[in-house]
């Protein structure tokens, strides 16, 4: 098939021609997360032709992502998602260069992942990941296309590029301060599936425009979107002298707790429904609900109540040396989990149940 006729309608572009087709063949791009934002991104990013595109996620298909992980279907659930990405992507276009990488983005591989590319979109909607992103583009001085979504609204700004007047700001400067768990993400506050599509696709456009060097990128620029009145508006991101001071170099980056920095922990053992389950036949095992009270729905099986809010006053009544935290999608469970772990109890085993109580039912 003649590579003209596939890309001819934007190379009939006169801002974009035969030598904006060649700067997207000759570019590579990686894509952190291959989720709500990095389907829609992936896929026209491909369509575009890009030459060599790489994406990682650790992740399996779910049910739950259906409504916005436009890559997949039925059929896919329960597979890995970079497997199955991977093998779409190949049938959307064969000849880009695809690089999955089935992975969890660690201080201990992502230099080395993000070296062989020229930019780098983020599609995670984990806070530790985005500081690791980001300090990793710090350091290799690399292009980072910062995408975010929740409930109605998305952001999308270019991070890490030098504007006019040579100011090259990152993401600390536009979140100077790591957030703590307090703060919803979506599985605890929802999204609408299509704003996580045009986010997904808009750092896709901002990818395009960086590597042909056509229009204004949104370089040291938020722009945010409301899904609800179609209203955009962008806001200027200045340097932040305030801002955590990131690592400076390789060896501080590899020592950095990105997970204890956004008060998660790895310690921590994420099970599922199916586990939870079989966990409730088990002796010396404590099941715990840190929902408040008169949070709905009801459990029917012996479990102790010791919401969240009197966490830090209660744990240390628990005896068992096995303790399964639950709440209502997951996260505070998880912020309960973080409370046992700084006690130093290591002789107990933690765990939380993902997505909550209501994956059971």
């Amino acid at each position: 098939m003649n590579d003209n006729e596939r890309y001819q309608r934007q190379i009939s572009l006169k801002e974009f021609g035969e030598r904006g087709q060649q700067k997207l063949l000759s570019a590579k791009v990686f894509i952190a997360g291959v989720g709500g934002l990095g389907c829609p991104a992936l896929l026209y990013l491909a369509a575009a032709g890009i030459g060599t595109i790489g994406f990682a996620d650790d992740d399996v298909v779910s049910l739950s992502n259906l409504h916005r992980q436009v890559l997949f279907s039925m059929e896919d659930i329960g597979m890995p998602k970079a497997e199955v990405a991977e093998k779409k992507l190949k049938q959307l276009n064969s000849h880009v260069t695809f690089i999955s990488y089935p992975v969890k983005l660690t201080n201990q591989n992502v230099l080395n992942i993000l070296t062989e590319y020229d930019v780098i979109i983020d599609g995670t909607d984990n806070f530790a990941v985005k500081y690791l992103l980001n300090d990793a583009c710090v350091l290799l001085d690399k292009p980072l296309i910062y995408g975010s979504v929740s409930k109605f609204e998305g952001q999308v700004a270019i991070l890490n590029v030098s504007d006019e007047k040579n100011v090259k700001c990152n993401y600390r400067d536009l979140f100077a301060h790591p957030p703590t768990d307090e703060i919803p993400n979506c599985a605890e506050d929802g999204v609408l599936g299509v704003v996580t599509g045009i986010i997904g696709t808009m750092q896709a456009n901002e990818a395009i425009k960086l590597i042909t060097g056509i229009g204004e990128p949104l370089i040291n620029r938020l722009m945010i979107y409301n899904s609800l009145n179609s209203e955009t508006y962008i806001v200027k991101i200045s340097e932040n002298k305030d801002a955590y001071i990131s690592p400076v170099n390789e060896e501080e980056f590899i020592k950095m707790n990105y997970d204890w920095l956004c008060e998660t922990n790895q310690n921590v053992e994420i099970i599922d429904a199916i586990i939870f389950r079989q966990m409730l036949t088990e002796n010396n095992t404590a099941f715990i609900d840190v929902r408040e009270k008169d949070e709905k729905p009801d459990v029917h099986f012996f479990h102790k109540k010791i919401p969240l809010s009197q966490f830090e006053n209660e744990f240390k009544n628990i005896d068992e040396n096995r303790i399964v935290l639950f709440c209502q999608t997951g996260k505070r469970s998880l912020k309960a989990a973080q409370i046992l772990l700084n006690d130093n109890e290591k002789t107990k085993k933690v765990y939380s149940l993902k997505d909550g109580i209501l994956s059971l039912f």
